[in-house]
């Protein structure tokens, strides 16, 4: 009997273990998603920001440019270098393969000096309208703030996003009300440069 009451126990306590190993786990998994979520994006390069490029060992090719707004720059011996939506590694790798030609060997650094393109501009009914730059992004909600919030006459569930692809243009309703009951939480979107948040 003795002997059985001691199995009982030990069967209770791995039976306790495994169910807090399994808690721990379900909660670690959890934790995992939340910072993959959290974890942002590569920087990709917008018109108006400023990049500064070195070339090694090459004096002539050191350079602060600033990205047109058709999206390019010029830099010495490579011509006019695409940049909008690259991330500097990427136009790194442009530009080096770009120079290979003329310098072999080249070992090409490039890095953001100013993000003057990573705008967002928020209209109308707002305390504060104008443009905001944004770093690294924000969402409608966050926008919304940053323009002072809303005047009494704005039409809060009248709220449009103008956004641009290409030659396309969108047009994303947004509801402060349903925010504001923690419903529909999908229409706080992270917003994109060139973005236009018109409040009513």
């Amino acid at each position: 009997m003795e002997r059985l009451k001691h199995f009982g126990f030990i069967l209770l306590t791995l039976t306790c273990f495994s169910t807090t190993a399994l808690a721990i786990e379900g909660e670690s998994a959890e934790q995992e998603e939340l910072i993959r979520a959290a974890r942002l994006d590569p920087y990709t390069v917008n018109p108006g920001d400023v990049l500064s490029i070195s070339v090694w060992k090459e004096a002539d090719l050191q350079a602060e440019v600033l990205v047109r707004p058709d999206g390019f720059f010029t830099f010495p011996l490579a011509g006019d270098v695409e940049a909008v939506g690259r991330t500097v590694d990427e136009i790194r790798i442009s530009i080096t393969e770009k120079l290979a030609r003329y310098i072999p060997d080249t070992v090409v650094t490039v890095s953001t000096l100013q993000i003057g393109g990573n705008r967002v501009f928020v209209i109308g009914q707002v305390n504060r309208p104008g443009d905001f730059l944004v770093n690294p992004r924000v969402d409608v909600m966050q926008a919304l703030a940053l323009a002072g919030g809303m005047t009494p006459f704005a039409d809060v569930n009248d709220i449009t996003i103008l956004r641009r692809k290409g030659h396309v243009r969108m047009a994303i309703p947004f509801r402060y009300s349903d925010l504001e009951r923690g419903k529909s939480l999908e229409q706080n979107i992270i917003l994109q440069p060139g973005d236009v948040v018109v409040v009513p």
